[in-house]
């Protein structure tokens, strides 16, 4: 599986954004997909998941009710909106496949894509 994440940006706090990730490989809908950020010198934290079909779905405490991850399996897309942006939330944000949607551990994941930069001034 391959990803390649898009969408990031410059924004300011309070505005919203939404992040996507296209994946190329079979059994798409076979996978947990994640979406996680680093922040400069710090470690890479779980954001959100996204069980395979879509039915299932779990947030970092910092960002829920604020995130949304949604996947679209017809187009092998998945979709992080992000609203009421904070400086906090600055960071590269990075999408993974992974087996399952209780995963939130980076090592769990099996496949990530190169990151996209998002940047929130207050």
């Amino acid at each position: 599986v391959q990803l390649a994440e898009s969408g990031g940006g410059l924004v300011q706090a309070g505005d919203s954004l939404r992040l996507s990730c296209a994946a190329s490989g079979r059994a798409f809908n076979t996978y947990a997909m994640g979406w996680f950020r680093q922040a400069p010198g710090k470690e890479r934290i779980f954001v959100a998941v996204i069980s395979g079909r879509g039915s299932t779905t779990f947030y970092g405490d910092s960002v829920a009710g604020r995130f949304t991850i949604s996947r679209d399996n017809a187009k092998n897309m998945v979709y992080l909106q992000m609203d009421s942006l904070k400086p906090e939330d600055t960071a590269v944000y990075y999408c993974a496949a992974g087996g399952s949607v209780h995963f939130k551990n980076p090592n769990q994941f099996d496949y990530w894509g190169q990151g996209t930069q998002v940047t929130v001034s207050s």
